[in-house]
């Protein structure tokens, strides 16, 4: 199930942009700091190991954020790069046939989240964090015969434009906080 293939009504939904480059930022704002201050406050952390560890998260997040929805006359399939371990992320594929209804169930911080339901009782996520959700959200409603009217994406833009923002922010102190602790290293 490609969009390549000989199937003209697949589509592929990738991650938002907005999405993958604000938790991105979010992450090397967060964590680039601390080799830094684990070289002036002589923490028994190497800065070598902290920035091992910081590759490798950022290589993990990376991973994570690089979901694709594939959808075609068939079903839909939420899939990974060939470069991510199945083991970290394994993905799942559902034909239209087997999709009984959507059901909605609330998230600890009170929004709205969707699985599909299986005649059998299975449950997959409804990914939310697509650029084209609506396009999806219609794909999914023509192939199945579920009301649909009432599905919304999780977060609104809005939402990641003010995180992206306090990300940026917090990357302006990043650069005053590495400034001071390379100053600090050099005064001792």
């Amino acid at each position: 199930m490609t969009a390549n293939s000989a199937d003209t009504s697949s589509s592929i939904f990738r991650l938002s942009p907005l999405i993958r480059i604000t938790l991105l930022g979010l992450y090397v704002a967060l964590t680039t700091p601390l080799p830094f201050l684990s070289q002036v406050t002589a923490a028994p952390v190497p800065p070598v190991l902290l920035w091992v560890g910081i590759i490798i998260g950022f290589i993990g997040l990376y991973a994570a954020l690089s979901e694709r929805v594939i959808v075609d006359d068939q079903g839909i399939q939420l899939t990974y790069p060939q470069w991510v371990p199945r083991f970290f992320r394994k993905g799942w594929s559902l034909p239209w046939s087997q999709v009984k209804e959507l059901k909605p169930r609330t998230t600890g911080q009170g929004g709205i989240v969707y699985y599909f339901l299986t005649h059998e009782g299975k449950a997959y996520l409804l990914p939310m964090r697509v650029v084209g959700f609506a396009r999806l959200v219609k794909f999914v409603q023509q192939k199945t015969q579920v009301d649909t009217t009432d599905v919304y994406p999780l977060a609104q833009p809005w939402m990641y434009l003010i995180l992206l923002f306090m990300t940026l922010l917090l990357l302006l102190v990043d650069g005053w906080t590495i400034t001071t602790a390379l100053a600090q290293g050099n005064i001792n």
